[in-house]
């Protein structure tokens, strides 16, 4: 069966595209179970924003510095030590802005034998990766960051809302091209990455195909190390995961 346009009508009434790209990477694990050599293992990796922080908790104690206390007896405010007065100066940048979270829907590949080791990702892409500037930066940033760590990296973009080719950006950020992509990238593809070192030499390595709504997925190499690979065939699990959600 061929690749559907999930974004838009009929499809989009019949299923939502977080539904499908939900689906999808538990269909690739469960595809990749019976390919993956002894030793190495899969699972899906579907999270809806993120966001880190840092709590600062603070206690009460009973051996507090002299000079500070929280109260009182005399019912004045707390005071705190000469060393403790320093005044913060002006920052230098200022703005409302939105607190940015990233979407991820992929599948990491780990060599099990190596202490669960990260040798592959599957990244699929959503429009929350490709809606504004810094989204696609943080996107690309990640996967130039896996590749340069000697992680084979796979991305699907499915993604016909919204036209920036991510691949070709990272290409760019790598200091290459692909001309594959010919001149106007196209909205969707796929491609699959590596770096190969060979002795001193580091050699790019990338896979990449344009995809067509009514046409069928590739088979992209999924590289578990550097001579070792299987096939992904995007299609098997494509229409697998269409067929769970009753897709036609």
């Amino acid at each position: 069966m061929p690749l559907r346009d999930h974004f838009r009508p009929p499809v989009s009434r019949q299923v939502s595209w977080e539904e499908i790209h939900g689906m999808w990477p538990a269909r690739i694990v469960i595809q990749l179970k019976s390919q993956l050599p002894p030793g190495f293992v899969s699972a899906p990796m579907v999270h809806s924003g993120s966001q880190i922080e840092v709590h600062i908790v603070t206690c009460e104690r009973d051996d507090s510095p002299t000079g500070y206390s929280d109260s009182r007896d005399d019912g004045g405010v707390a005071t705190a030590p000469a060393t403790a007065t320093w005044t913060v100066a002006e920052p230098s940048v200022a703005v409302e802005t939105e607190i940015p979270d990233y979407d991820e829907y992929e599948v990491r590949i780990y060599d099990a034998e190596r202490g669960r080791t990260l040798v592959a990702v599957i990244e699929l892409v959503c429009p929350g990766n490709k809606d504004r500037p810094e989204k696609r930066n943080a996107f690309v940033g990640k996967c130039a960051a896996l590749l340069q760590k000697g992680i084979a990296v796979s991305i699907v973009d499915v993604v016909t809302v919204r036209q920036f080719n991510l691949y070709a950006e990272l290409m760019a950020f790598l200091g290459q091209a692909d001309p594959s992509m010919g001149f106007d990238t196209p909205g969707i593809y796929a491609a699959s990455c590596r770096w190969l070192m060979q002795g001193e030499r580091a050699t790019l390595q990338t896979w990449s195909y344009i995809l067509t709504v009514g046409q069928p997925l590739p088979t992209l190499p999924l590289w578990l190390t550097s001579t070792r690979v299987v096939p992904l065939d995007l299609e098997q699990s494509y229409e697998k995961a269409c067929d769970d959600l009753s897709v036609r």
